[in-house]
């Protein structure tokens, strides 16, 4: 018992301390960042959480290809909020504003932007945000034009006072409140009132300031596609370049670094595959999303540390293509790091490429070898699986079954806690409101408002998502959440036990938060961890067998 026990300690203290100097070009640099204001070693948490000092370092970033980073949930397209990151429709698009007016106080340059919306200079930069919101808040050319002439002779002057009239009567101008008249004048096809509210909304919105300012800009380019019937399309007229790789890279990687979600998920699955393998000689760990293979640096790192040396690691990294861009590359490169970083701490490693969508995964792309002992991991990915409501192949239920006959001693699942899956249009819009403004407001407790990583981080990675989840359907919406509820019920149709997870993991993430703000909060109940923003539970953890 006492063996075991130090054991168990061993791995937990090393399961997430930071990769040592000799790490070279591998570590990646949410660890390097970390490295002054985040020790895991021997279990513990020191120092503050500084963005200056992260700021600093991660303006030197290399641009290239091979650079690393952390990223933050993925969707077939290319990265975004959950940690492996998503995006709306299609790879191409970019989730910037085509039918907006201008702010108030933004000043009309009249130019579209070109090339990438990021700039070192400040002066720039200003003119920059301007040109974007300019391009984003201003009168849009072919659909607005078309749209507003479809509705000119159908709307009489006397009826759009009356219209503006009902906008005073909402209290104070709430903009929470006209979006969500807004929403539900879209939903039961009231085009005069969408219309008329449309026109208010583009007054109250703006990228750059209150944090439910920020996201109404996403939210209204979501509404106006769907009163637009566009969809997926309204992205491809966008005019916003896909910022490059290394770019996309340095965003995920601010995300990471600002907000806990994705640090949480990660670290909780870590530590119910570190303690089911603390024994095992031979491990096969599969990922349904691996994006850069970041989850797996502290891993391997404490596998290396554990009592009677580490087991042989065999991972096998599943992600589709389209990943290749924000990563850099195929998934030859994780393969390459990942080799690297365990030859360094002498682990003795395989890595096994199987480079499609999660939905394709059939048993013979796993590489299952008799003998290892199996993990499998889904970490904010199950949700881009189409399930009966979209696919009468039901995806999500066939790999959960498929996984379940492998019989592995551990399956790791790491979830937004909302519910946009099968809601109908109106109770999903409400749900993303209310989800996405506790995530814009977190992000408020460490950027400021101006702060030009900011906006691109929340440009790149979070519209997108909410974008997708309003103006999409059927098999175009690819962002479709769960509770953690339908989750469980899921798992226990496909004939999993809950498998429980560590204690000792739990005080290091409670450690974790303290370094960000006291309105983040960690629950535990009924066998999960549920990662919240105040009243809002944000990100949910659990573990199977």
């Amino acid at each position: 018992m006492q063996a075991s026990r130090r054991r168990r300690t061993a791995m937990s203290n090393t399961l997430y301390c930071e990769p040592v100097q000799k790490v070279e070009a591998y570590c990646l640099p949410q660890f390097q960042t970390l490295e002054s204001h985040l020790s895991y070693i021997n279990g513990s948490l020191g120092g503050n959480h500084s963005f200056q000092t992260y700021r600093d370092r991660y303006c030197m970033l290399e641009a290239s290809s091979a650079t690393g980073s952390y990223t933050v949930y993925h969707s077939p397209s290319t990265a975004s909020f959950s940690s492996n990151g998503s995006t709306t429709c299609n790879q191409e698009s970019q989730p910037y504003l085509s039918d907006i007016r201008q702010s108030p106080e933004t000043t009309n340059y009249g130019s579209p932007i070109s090339g990438s919306c990021i700039t070192d200079d400040v002066t720039d930069f200003m003119h920059k945000l301007k040109e974007l919101e300019t391009v984003m808040l201003g009168p849009d050319a072919d659909f607005q034009e078309s749209y507003d002439n479809s509705l000119a002779s159908s709307i009489a002057s006397s009826e759009i006072d009356s219209w503006r009239q009902m906008m005073l009567a909402i209290p104070r101008r709430d903009l929470k409140q006209v979006l969500i008249a807004c929403a539900k004048a879209v939903s039961d096809g009231e085009l005069v009132t969408a219309q008329v509210l449309i026109s208010e909304l583009r007054q109250m919105v703006s990228v750059s300031g209150e944090p439910i300012q920020r996201l109404g800009a996403y939210i209204l380019e979501g509404l106006v596609a769907r009163l637009g019937a566009s969809g997926s399309s309204i992205c491809k007229s966008l005019r916003c370049k896909e910022p490059a790789s290394f770019e996309l890279l340095s965003y995920m990687h601010v995300l990471y670094e600002i907000c806990p979600y994705f640090k949480f998920g990660y670290m909780s699955a870590n530590g119910a595959i570190a303690e089911a393998m603390k024994d095992e000689n031979r491990v096969h760990i599969i990922d349904f999303q691996i994006a850069q293979g970041s989850q797996w640096v502290p891993m391997i790192q404490a596998f290396a540390a554990r009592p009677g040396g580490p087991p042989h690691i065999r991972i096998t990294g599943i992600d589709d293509s389209t990943s290749a861009y924000a990563r850099g590359g195929g998934l030859d490169i994780v393969g390459q790091r990942l080799s690297k970083l365990a030859k360094t701490f002498k682990v003795p490693f395989e890595f096994h490429p199987a480079a499609m969508s999660g939905s394709d995964v059939q048993l013979k792309n796993l590489g299952i070898q008799p003998g290892e002992a199996l993990a499998v991991n889904f970490a904010f990915t199950l949700h881009h699986m189409p399930d009966e409501s979209v696919s009468t192949e039901n995806h999500r239920d066939r790999l959960l079954r498929m996984v379940k006959n492998l019989n592995p001693k551990v399956v790791t699942l790491v979830e937004q806690e909302s519910n946009t899956n099968t809601a109908a249009f109106f109770p999903r819009f409400l749900e993303t409101l209310d989800y996405y403004s506790a995530m814009f407001e977190s992000i408020d407790m460490t950027l400021q408002r101006g702060h030009k990583e900011r906006i691109n981080v929340e440009q790149h990675c979070l519209a997108r998502d909410v974008v997708n989840i309003i103006a999409c359907e059927g098999i175009e919406r690819v962002e479709r959440h769960e509770l953690l509820g339908k989750w469980k019920s899921r798992f226990r149709m496909a004939g999993f036990n809950p498998y429980p997870l560590s204690s000792l993991v739990n005080a290091t993430i409670k450690t974790l938060l303290e370094s960000y703000s006291d309105k983040y909060r960690l629950e535990e109940r009924d066998g999960a961890l549920y990662l919240g923003w105040m009243n809002r539970d944000l990100v949910a953890s659990c573990a199977w067998k």
